[in-house]
């Protein structure tokens, strides 16, 4: 197996787990759910050591010889594949599992970007028409001043957001996403320009609606410092987590 799980993942990264069905060509099974867990140790090229997940502070007990799909959270990408779960064990208060790699890693190129669970503050705006004219020419010139109005952002990622708000704005329309996020120990503000994509009343709060944002001619860096806040937080609530065992 080529030389890479060493110099690609390291001890403390995210990993992602679905069960593979095995008598499906390992293609990924609708039917379970993806687990995130970290990588505690690299043991050999083919062999690594992940905390048990955890879920709702409870401790998912993953099968001895159970096939998984794994993903990889590295700061040189995302990196997929195979691995099978051939022991597991209480070290102190930290239950670990061992898992074989069973195809090679590689680098996974993703079409969407990973949404990180939240509940941060956020305003917005509907965009003026001279604003929208200005957007589709990719320029960023925006109306200083006008007012906005309160939401919750619900999730984020580095192509988009889901925030719920007690008013709702048109499918399609393009609107000002003005919040706040810690990155690197700086309180940075982004002001984003987004395109809603759906819109729904939540069922069980009637009055309020759950809007699907995707970002407009986001800067590249502001991209990657999204990036690195998710990636920031995840690694803090790992981090809990492991202590919670």
């Amino acid at each position: 197996m080529p030389n890479l799980l060493s110099k690609y993942v390291i001890p403390g990264c995210r990993v992602d787990l679905q069960a593979i069905d095995r008598f499906k060509e390992n293609v990924r099974s609708e039917e379970h759910k993806s687990y995130q867990s970290q990588v505690i140790d690299v043991l050999s090229e083919d062999r690594i050591e992940i905390s048990m997940p955890i879920e709702k502070t409870k401790l998912i007990i993953l099968p001895v010889d159970g096939e998984y799909d794994l993903y990889f959270y590295s700061d040189n990408g995302l990196y997929q594949c195979y691995a099978r779960v051939v022991d597991r064990y209480k070290n102190n208060s930290l239950y670990v599992l061992v898992l074989d790699l069973i195809s090679n890693l590689r680098k996974h190129q993703r079409r969407e970007y990973y949404r990180f669970s939240c509940a941060l503050e956020m305003n917005s705006r509907q965009l003026e028409e001279e604003e929208v004219v200005l957007a589709a020419k990719k320029e960023e010139i925006l109306i200083p001043q006008l007012p906005l109005k309160s939401s919750v952002i619900v999730d984020i990622s580095g192509g988009g957001l889901r925030f719920v708000a007690n008013y709702a704005y048109e499918v399609q329309s393009l609107i000002l996403c003005k919040y706040h996020l810690m990155v690197g120990g700086e309180n940075k503000e982004y002001n984003l320009v987004g395109k809603v994509l759906g819109v729904r009343e939540l069922e069980s709060r009637k009055g309020v609606f759950e809007h699907r944002v995707q970002y407009v001619n986001v800067d590249a860096s502001e991209r990657e410092e999204i990036i690195k806040y998710i990636f920031d937080e995840e690694r803090k609530t790992l981090k809990n987590q492991k202590g919670d065992y």
